[in-house]
Parts: C-alpha cells; sequence; structure tokens
C-alpha cells in the first residue's frame, strides 16, 4: 500500500509499504479519507526525530521510519468478530492516543499523561497518510451523516483547542483572549464562541491569518505589531481585561499578552508548544491573583462530545482549513508551505484516497 513515511530530518517519502496483518480480537481494519498535517508533524520533519522513537517504544514497538497522520476520518472496511460498536461502511474520527492502562495516571483516568504514551502516525505502527490502519475498535468515533469528512479529520486538533478553553475554567458569557491563530488558536476561538463566550479577541500578526480569522465573523481581531495588545483588551472590557486567555502561538511574547491582558484572578492556558524557554514576570501573577496552566492533548474520551457539537453546526471546524492536498504532493504543497513564513496556508489536510 501506499503511504506517507517519515525517515529523518527533511525526509518524508511517498512509498510503498507492507499491508496491516490479520485483525485480531477487538481491532478494527479502516481505509482512511482525509488527515491533517499537524505541528508535531512539522516539528519532525524540520528536526525529526523528536517523538518519533529510533529505537523500539516501549508500549507499541515502533520505531522510525513511521507512517505518518494522526488527525484523521476514515472509513472502516473490517471489523474483528467481537465487534459490536462499529461496522463495515461506517465513517469514523479516530482518537489515537495509545496507553497502558495500568500506570498511575491511567488507572485515574488521565490517561493522556501515561507513561508509556504512543500516538498512531508517530509512535505505531501506522498512520492515517496510508491506504490502511488497523485500530483498536476503542479508538474510533462513529460519525453522524451530518459531519463532513473534513469535519471528521479536524475532531482531534479540535478536542486539543476545547482542551485548552475548557482548562481556563471557561463559562458561558465569559470574555476570551486567544493569542495566535495558527490552527490550535482557529479552532479554540471557534469553540469559545460556540462555547458562550460573550467576547471573543484574537491577537495574530500574520495578516493572512488575521484575515482568515476575520472571515469568521465572531471576533476582534489585533494586531499585535501594532496594537498594544494589553490597553486595546482593556479598552473592550470596560478596563478590566478579558475573563480567560489560551495563549496558542507557543511564543514568548503570546505568553506574556496573555498575562498582561487577563483581567485579575483570572486564568491563562499554555496551549501552543514552546520550543525554547520563555521569560514572564512570575510577581504578575502573584500582585493579580493569576492562574497559568500548562496543557498536554486531551481527554481521551472527549470524541462523542466534540462530534456532537460540530454536528450542531454551533462548531463549525471546517473553517479552519485553508488547502486540501493529493497525498502525492504531501512535501511540496503540505509540509513545504506550511513552514513558509510568508505563506497563507492555514490547516492542511491530506487527501489519503
Amino acid at each position: 500500500m501506499r503511504a506517507a513515511i517519515f525517515h529523518d530530518e527533511h525526509d518524508i517519502r511517498v512509498e510503498d509499504v507492507e499491508e496491516p496483518g490479520p485483525l485480531t480480537r477487538g481491532q478494527v481494519r479502516l481505509r482512511p479519507i482525509l488527515c491533517g498535517i499537524c505541528g508535531t508533524d512539522l516539528h519532525e520533519y524540520l528536526a525529526g526525530p523528536i517523538v518519533i522513537p529510533t529505537s523500539p517504544h516501549p508500549l507499541t514497538g515502533s520505531s522510525a521510519p513511521q507512517v505518518l497522520g494522526h488527525e484523521l476520518s476514515a472509513r472502516v472496511v473490517e471489523v474483528a468478530d467481537n465487534v459490536s460498536t462499529v461496522a463495515v461502511g461506517d465513517r469514523v474520527s479516530v482518537q489515537p492516543l495509545v496507553f497502558c492502562g495500568e500506570c498511575y495516571y491511567c488507572r485515574r483516568g488521565l490517561n493522556h499523561l501515561c507513561v508509556q504514551m504512543a500516538c498512531v502516525g508517530l509512535s505505531f505502527d501506522g498512520g492515517g497518510i496510508a491506504e490502511q490502519l488497523v485500530l483498536s475498535a476503542s479508538q474510533v468515533s462513529v460519525l453522524p451523516d451530518t459531519v463532513s469528512d473534513k469535519q471528521g479529520a479536524l475532531i482531534e486538533p479540535s478536542a486539543v483547542a476545547a482542551y485548552g478553553v475548557d482548562r481556563t475554567g471557561f463559562r458561558a458569557g465569559d470574555s476570551i483572549l486567544i493569542t495566535g491563530v495558527g490552527p490550535i488558536g482557529a479552532l479554540s476561538a471557534l469553540y469559545a464562541h460556540a462555547a458562550g463566550a460573550s467576547q471573543v479577541i484574537i491577537s495574530e500578526p500574520n495578516p493572512k491569518r488575521r484575515a482568515l480569522a476575520a472571515s469568521f465573523g465572531i471576533a476582534t481581531i489585533l494586531d499585535p505589531t501594532s496594537d498594544d495588545v494589553t490597553s486595546a483588551v482593556k479598552d473592550m472590557t470596560g478596563g478590566i481585561g478579558v475573563d480567560v486567555a489560551a495563549e496558542c502561538s507557543g511564543s514568548e511574547p503570546g505568553l506574556n499578552a496573555a498575562l498582561n491582558a487577563v483581567r485579575s484572578h483570572g486564568t491563562i492556558t499554555q496551549v501552543g508548544l514552546h520550543i525554547k524557554p520563555a521569560s514572564i514576570d512570575p510577581m504578575n501573577l502573584s500582585n493579580r491573583d493569576l492562574s497559568l496552566i500548562g496543557t498536554w492533548c486531551y481527554p481521551v474520551t472527549d470524541w462523542p462530545r466534540i462530534i456532537a457539537l460540530v454536528a450542531s453546526g454551533r462548531f463549525p471546524v471546517e473553517k479552519a482549513v485553508s488547502d486540501v492536498v493529493p497525498v502525492a504532493d504531501i512535501v511540496e504543497r503540505g509540509f513545504d508551505r506550511l513552514l513558509d513564513p510568508s505563506g497563507d496556508a492555514q490547516k492542511i489536510l491530506v487527501e489519503v484516497v
């Protein structure tokens, strides 16, 4: 079968690999339809292997070369005899985290913090940018007819965005600042609006990303290269500041803007991943009784809730997509475009079949 394979830094190839073998108990065979290129995939392409193991993973035994892809919609083409939760022909979205179920965190329902956690498309024997993928049936959730294949491929990053907003303690009627409106920032803004935000404010330096965010019609858009974000937010909130902030840029300026623009006793979640240390003023946390919270992935049980919210029409996740490209062009029209600082690409999905 054809698949997109990570071999090394700047070395992703679309090539033939062996098909997955026969199903075992509890498994399903999928034919992926669409799969997103994630920021983690970009980091691997730029400087990997980072997350992708170079020796057998302790839970899955997987190591590079690695079939990529963990944000996907797919169609079920085969199920094991004992599987009753999905059927051949169902369209599904994949929850890609693989966990041991036995460690301290798994036994407390914090499976996304499993000490041996693996991920489809990164540290697993298979990924979503391939003609076939075999998974546990527990990792797939059926998509209703009202949810498209494109939306189904966005459930995973939407779960990341939703968790980042939820961890602020956000409640309907709250105001929220989103710093950075890449794919996760865009989905965070859409989710906050769907969840009843009274005011959504977005800060983003890239003009093309600002234009996309403006097209959502749900937020006030600021340019941190010319706007004083703190002053502007205070002006829009009666001098108080936003109730909560989700920092999605993974940058020091974005983090400090979020810290300064939130009201006293407010909460900031760090959703964007920092690739280097960032400096903040800890007295800012103390003087204003702020909470700064890190987030990692999502609750693995969140798929039905996110799918239902998308199905309702209130969470139009497809608006975050800028391009759909064929798998044959994944490097040139996918990875390279996303890494072009002057480019206009936002979220790119790969058409697998």
